[in-house]
C-alpha cells in the first residue's frame, strides 16, 4: 500500500532527457550498486560469521529483502536527500557528477581497506563539497546548503551508533534473562532460526534507508533537467521506474558482496554467536526503521556496528576489540570531509576540461 501511495508511474518525460542526464542516471545507479556491494557486510556479516547461512545464501536472502523494501516504506528519506541537504537551484550536471564520483571513489577506497564506512555520508559529503564549490565560483555567492537537514545528519552520525548500541545491549540483556535457564545448545538452536528473521528485518530496513538516497540524487537531477520545474518538487512524484531501478541496483550490489568488510564486522570487532547476531540485527533494524519514518538518512553501517559493540559489551567489556573499533570510528569521522574534498577536486577538474 505504501508503495502505490508514494510513487507515480510515467511522471517523468524520460524521452526528453539529454544523453548527459542519462549517463548521470546510470552513474547514480552504479553508485547504488557499489552501496549494496560495500554495505552487503551490514546485512550478512553476522549471519555468515555465526554460520547460520552460507555466504551465497546470505547475500541472496539480504538482496531479496533489500529489493522488496519499497513495498513497505514511504519515500521520506528520498525527499530529505532530494531537497534537504542542498538547494535544488544549485544543482547542475557537474554538481551531480562530482557528487557521485566522490562517493563511488570513497566506497571503493574504504572497501579495499576493509572499513565499514557510510555510503550515505559519502554521498552527503560529495553533495556538500560540489554545491559549495559551484556557489563559490558564481559572481554572487548564495549559500546552497540546507542547514536543517545537514545538522540532523551530523547529529545522527553520533546518535545512530549510540541508539544501535543501546538497543542491541538492551535486547541482549532481555534475551539473556528470558533464556537464563536454557542450555547453551537449546539457545543456539533457537537463535539459528531466529537469526533468519532478524537478518530479514535488518535487510528490509537497510534497503528502505539506503536505496532511497540514490532516488534522492536522481530526483535532484530530474528537477534540474526537467522543463516542468516544481512539478517534481514532492516525493509523491518519484516515478516507479526510478524506485525499481534503485532497489534493483542495490540488490545486485548486495549479491556481489563486500567480503573484506564482512570479516571486519563479523570477526574483528567481536566474535559472534547466533544469539549475538540476532540481538545485534534486531537492535540495528529497530533503529533504522524508526529513522526511515522520520525521513533521516542515517548510516546503516554506523547502526549495525554500534549494535554489535553493544552486544559484545554485555558479554564483557574486553570482548570488544577497541583498536579495530577505533579505526572504524576514525573512518566515519573522515567520510564527509574526505568525500567533500574529492568532490571539490572533481568539480574543478570538470570545469577546467569544459572550458
Amino acid at each position: 500500500m505504501h508503495f502505490f501511495e508514494s510513487i507515480n508511474f510515467g511522471s517523468v518525460p524520460f524521452g526528453q532527457l539529454s544523453m548527459t542526464v542519462w549517463l548521470l542516471i546510470w552513474l547514480a545507479l552504479a553508485f547504488d550498486f557499489l552501496n549494496g556491494f560495500h554495505d552487503a557486510a551490514n546485512s550478512v556479516a553476522t549471519i555468515v560469521n555465526t554460520r547460520v547461512l552460507s555466504p551465497y545464501a546470505a547475500v541472496v536472502w539480504a538482496a531479496f529483502f533489500n529489493f522488496i523494501a519499497f513495498l513497505v516504506f514511504h519515500l521520506s528519506v528520498a525527499a530529505t536527500m532530494g531537497k534537504g541537504i542542498i538547494d535544488p537551484w544549485i544543482v547542475d550536471n557537474q554538481v551531480i557528477a562530482a557528487t557521485l564520483i566522490a562517493a563511488c571513489f570513497w566506497d571503493l577506497l574504504t572497501w579495499y581497506w576493509g572499513l565499514p564506512t557510510s555510503s550515505s555520508h559519502a554521498l552527503i559529503g560529495g553533495m556538500i563539497g560540489a554545491a559549495l564549490t559551484k556557489a563559490l565560483s558564481m559572481d554572487k555567492f548564495h549559500d546552497p546548503l540546507q542547514w536543517a537537514g545537514i545538522i540532523k545528519t551530523f547529529v545522527f552520525i553520533i546518535l545512530a551508533p549510540l541508539i544501535g548500541l543501546i538497543t542491541g545491549l538492551l535486547i541482549t540483556i532481555a534475551v539473556s534473562w528470558l533464556f537464563r535457564r536454557a542450555t547453551p545448545r537449546r539457545v543456539d538452536s533457537i537463535f539459528r532460526r531466529g537469526q533468519l528473521l532478524s537478518a530479514s528485518f535488518y535487510s528490509l530496513g537497510h534497503g528502505g534507508n539506503d536505496a532511497q538516497k540514490t532516488m534522492g540524487i536522481i530526483f535532484l537531477l530530474l528537477i534540474a533537467a526537467s522543463q516542468q520545474g516544481e512539478s517534481f518538487a514532492t516525493p509523491n512524484q518519484v516515478p516507479t521506474e526510478v524506485v525499481l531501478a534503485c532497489h534493483a541496483a542495490m540488490g545486485l550490489g548486495t549479491l556481489s558482496g563486500g567480503w573484506r568488510i564482512v570479516k571486519t564486522l563479523g570477526q574483528r570487532i567481536i566474535k559472534l554467536r547466533p544469539v549475538d547476531g540476532f540481538c545485534a540485527e534486531t537492535g540495528a533494524a529497530t533503529t533504522l526503521i524508526m529513522t526511515i519514518f522520520g525521513g533521516i538518512p542515517v548510516s546503516t553501517t554506523h547502526t549495525i556496528t554500534g549494535a554489535i559493540i553493544g552486544v559484545g559489551a554485555v558479554k564483557r567489556f574486553s570482548a570488544v576489540r577497541w583498536g579495530v573499533a577505533g579505526r572504524v570510528v576514525w573512518a566515519w569521522i573522515l567520510t564527509i570531509p574526505g568525500t567533500a574534498l574529492v568532490a571539490v577536486l572533481c568539480y574543478w577538474g570538470m570545469r577546467l576540461l569544459t572550458k
